[in-house]
């Protein structure tokens, strides 16, 4: 997988508790539909508070895995990792 770290807008609901699930993928004005969350980390990167997302997705046909960074304090998405 390659880095790409870059800024995307993610269609989410969040639990009672505050617990994000993303659904959807915003990318170059395409959708993205999330078909299944395979795990989900806690990290901090320079004192920031960060959930990664490992998710699968049908792309072109193909079933790929990516991750997408939720910044807890910042509440912005990231595709991080495709």
């Amino acid at each position: 997988m390659k880095i790409l770290s870059t800024p995307v807008e993610v269609l989410t609901w969040f639990d009672l508790d505050g617990t994000p699930h993303p659904h959807r993928i915003k990318l170059n004005d395409k959708e993205l539909k999330i078909e299944q969350v395979v795990s989900v980390i806690e990290e901090k990167l320079a004192g920031n508070r960060m959930l990664i997302f490992r998710c699968q997705s049908e792309i072109k046909g193909e079933l790929r895995s990516f991750e997408i960074k939720y910044e807890i304090g910042t509440c912005k998405w990231f595709l991080w990792k495709m």
